[in-house]
């Protein structure tokens, strides 16, 4: 059977798992997601998901300040020991990640975050949008969804694309990490700081700043 390459990538995003392995999976199982990803851990070959569960409890507090101190951002990710904590190859993971919300700008770390007032807030004013480009009633709410999962891609961390690789989302180089190192990780919180926001003053590109740096790292 065909099988599309978005649902290829949406079971490599939710496993951790090689591209070829994915795809062969969904053809094992019909296309079917949820029995693929059942398929990949019998497997074993989706080593994210078989740690996920497990407790991350060490990890460090990373700090990221933008050249000039423009943009700052605070990070905290877990993992389950301290030896890992300290390794240089964890250390570097994290400081990307830093990096890529100070160029990114996430409002949330996942769309669980999301209240559900914003949620509907979002869905009534992208309604309105359908509606006014004159689409169809009929087809009004199907756009909506798609806007908001396209919202939740834009805002949530883990379902943004990786500004060092964007053919990754945040949560897939997560997932990668943890099939390295053979350990649970768990990005647990952040914030993100940028001078003078909120107040009145010329507008400077900020985050293309950032990713220039991001992208010389």
């Amino acid at each position: 059977m065909s099988i599309s390459a978005a649902l290829v990538k949406e079971l490599r995003e939710r496993t951790g798992a090689g591209m070829m392995d994915c795809k062969k999976a969904l053809v094992e199982t019909n296309g079917e997601l949820e029995k693929a990803i059942d398929f990949l851990r019998e497997k074993g070959l989706a080593a994210a998901a078989k740690k996920s569960g497990r407790i991350a409890a060490e990890g460090v507090v990373e700090s990221y300040i933008h050249a000039g101190g423009k943009v700052g951002v605070l990070l905290e990710v877990n993992c389950e020991t301290d030896f890992v904590a300290k390794n240089d190859g964890f250390k570097s993971f994290v400081k990307d990640i830093a990096m890529h919300i100070a160029a990114a700008k996430p409002l949330y770390l996942s769309r669980e975050e999301v209240s559900a007032e914003t949620v509907e807030h979002e869905k009534e004013i992208l309604r309105a949008q359908a509606l006014n480009e004159g689409k169809p009633a009929n087809i009004v709410d199907k756009m909506v969804e798609g806007r908001v999962a396209k919202y939740y891609k834009e805002n949530c961390l883990l379902e943004q694309e990786f500004v060092k690789n964007t053919d990754k989302t945040i949560e897939t180089v997560v997932k990668e990490m943890i099939s390295t190192i053979g350990e649970n990780i768990n990005i647990r919180r952040f914030v993100r700081w940028e001078m003078g926001e909120g107040l009145e003053k010329k507008v400077d590109n900020f985050v293309e700043e950032v990713m220039n740096q991001v992208n010389k790292g």
